[in-house]
């Protein structure tokens, strides 16, 4: 029988993405992570509550295929990543890491 290890929010939220779409994003409350490729929906939601402390209304996952990448004479890939887009609800309060970005 395997034992499940478990996962802290650190282990599955791994960083912010800041990108030009996603700051615009910000202004209807949508912030974006990047996430760990094993996380489900419940886990990535249970994991910013407990980071942030912020009321979530929904959490859209995307695969995103590693890109391929030249080196020299070989061709390789980047890795396979996850990425959440996560919308609060109304009332809620913002996430401070984001405060100063736009």
């Amino acid at each position: 029988m395997l034992k499940m290890s478990a996962k802290t929010a650190y282990d599955v939220i791994i960083k912010p993405i800041v990108t030009e779409a996603s700051t615009n994003a910000m202004g209807q409350q949508k912030y974006t992570f990047k996430v760990s490729r094993d996380a489900n929906k419940i886990e990535i939601k249970k994991a910013l509550k407990e980071l942030f402390g912020v009321d979530i209304l929904k959490v859209n996952t995307i695969n995103c295929k590693g890109r391929q990448v030249r080196y020299r004479y070989s061709r390789g890939f980047r890795p396979n990543w996850k990425k959440a887009i996560v919308t609060l609800k109304e009332g809620s309060k913002t996430i401070e890491f984001f405060d100063n970005m736009y």
